[in-house]
């Protein structure tokens, strides 16, 4: 697990996440849009502004996913899990949404930031 965390934290540290970001197309949301029947996501597909609050959302969670050991990776799976039952309830309220996907960015980021504080293993 450390030599997979390794690679990840000094990607991290170089710049590789704003990359990543910036690499993610602005119009593709994490899931299909096609495909959106529920409230909440129809209105990501519609919204440019949350559909990149979406991308960025699920690429910082992919990679954390990555990089958290078992049981810190559980608990990531399951807060999302719960995020996104709450999520859900927003239905198409932009701003309830664009609320949530701060928060949860909020929580994302002070994760990744927890690691930056560690450094090099």
């Amino acid at each position: 697990m450390i030599a997979t965390v390794r690679p990840l934290l000094k990607a991290l540290r170089f710049g590789a996440l704003p990359l990543t970001l910036a690499a993610a197309p602005a119009s593709a949301a994490s899931f299909p849009c096609d495909k959106a029947e529920a409230a909440d996501e129809k209105a990501i597909c519609a919204h440019l502004s949350l559909n990149d609050l979406d991308v960025e959302m699920a690429t910082r969670f992919e990679i954390l996913r990555a990089m958290l050991p078992m049981g810190g990776n559980a608990k990531l799976r399951e807060d999302q899990e719960t995020w996104l039952t709450e999520r859900r309830t927003c239905g198409g309220d932009v701003a309830c949404l664009k609320q949530a996907y701060e928060g949860r960015l909020k929580t994302l980021r002070a994760v990744f930031s927890e690691f930056a504080k560690q450094g090099p293993l």
